[in-house]
């Protein structure tokens, strides 16, 4: 049985569609962000989870206020972890909304200034997105006591149906969430369904259950046990951070055989992690294991800029007007929404600003650690 996924009636530039009951997920580029309907809280009767990329706090809210009315609020956001493409417009929508942010105490480190993430590791996944990770930003923002930890009983705020469940890995604090009424699962990046590495997958979006993006999984034997405690949930539906919500046969089928074959499918042959993985605590990162060759981040950088560039042509060309004066016929899911680098935080240039000297996120005289 072929996996499908259901759309809204919502202007098709919004890249909306239905996960599952009460749950509506929305593309931003290349990420997911999700509505999940709830219980009465301070803000209103509705969760975000995750905030996406930069620049998008206006869609996000754009979209709220379409499906929940002029005004509307959640009553929390909550993390399935805090790498710069789920918290981009984390601390816009948390101040404007004034409501808490909840996330795993592992991740707190990373969301209060106390710790850079572990370094991505552009040398394994073999694809454009992989090859651009040298440039994204993994300095922590500075939220301080806007953002609290989940509670220890695994209960949501504000989602009485749901439950979190700690799926470390991607990131040292990595949460997902699941709903047993009807077995829906929300899983981050701990799964995903597509290929993350890939640039042509973000564009075809052709779904296919597979392992964290690797260039951003600092250790491969918790992301094991995580996929492993994934599948033995038995979800229905499975929505992730990147790819489009599966269901079916087929996704049983695939995601049962990633929990089998995991070193096989997901993790890579060689690799700064394979083997030696980051270590991480309450504070943040401890420890790191060595990076890869100075040559070959000399080969990735460039495939990375020259992968920029091409996404950059890309998003000028659908920009152009044909003779008559319309724009060009858009063929893919990401020509339903327009590619502004401002909205990756990243440049054609390979320079990326620093996101704390931009917004404020960090006390000027706070350290924090910054690994190579």
């Amino acid at each position: 049985m072929e996996s499908t996924y259901r759309t809204l009636t919502v202007p098709k530039k919004e890249n909306i569609y239905t996960v599952a009951d009460g749950v509506i997920g929305m593309k931003i580029v290349f990420v997911n962000v999700f509505f999940v309907n709830g219980s009465e809280g301070p803000g209103g009767n509705w969760v975000l989870v995750d905030a996406g990329l930069y620049g998008s706090a206006h869609r996000i809210k754009k979209v709220a206020e379409e499906r929940f009315g002029r005004g509307a609020r959640p009553s929390a956001i909550i993390l399935t972890h805090g790498h710069f493409d789920h918290v981009g417009a984390l601390k816009e929508l948390a101040m404007e909304w004034n409501v808490p942010i909840y996330a795993h105490h592992l991740e707190i480190p990373y969301l209060t200034g106390l710790s850079s993430y572990p370094p991505p590791d552009p040398s394994v996944g073999g694809g454009g997105m992989a090859f651009m990770s040298f440039m994204y930003p993994k300095k922590p923002i500075e939220l301080g006591g806007m953002v609290q930890p989940l509670p220890a009983d695994g209960s949501v705020p504000g989602l009485p149906e749901w439950s979190w469940y700690h799926t470390p890995g991607h990131t040292a604090g990595h949460v997902s969430f699941f709903r047993e009424r009807d077995r829906t699962l929300i899983a981050g990046d701990a799964i995903t369904t597509r290929k993350p590495e890939s640039v042509l997958a973000v564009i075809t979006d052709e779904p296919e259950v597979c392992g964290p993006p690797s260039y951003f999984t600092p250790d491969w034997t918790a992301a094991k046990i995580s996929v492993q405690n994934i599948a033995s949930l038995r979800p229905n539906v499975i929505a992730t951070g990147h790819g489009i919500p599966m269901h079916g046969e087929r996704m049983i089928d695939e995601l049962n055989e990633l929990a089998r074959m995991f070193d096989e499918i997901a993790v890579p042959a060689h690799g700064r992690y394979v083997g030696h993985p980051a270590i991480m605590d309450e504070q943040g990162v401890v420890s790191l294991p060595e990076p890869v060759s100075s040559t070959t981040n000399k080969v990735l950088i460039t495939a990375g800029l020259v992968t920029v560039a091409g996404l950059a042509a890309y998003a000028i060309s659908k920009r152009k007007h044909n003779g008559n004066g319309q724009h060009s016929k858009l063929n893919s899911p990401l020509d339903t929404h327009i590619y502004y680098g401002e909205e990756m935080n990243l440049s054609v240039y390979g320079e990326i600003p620093d996101s704390r000297e931009v917004h404020n996120f960090h006390q000027d005289n706070r350290p924090t650690n910054d690994f190579p």
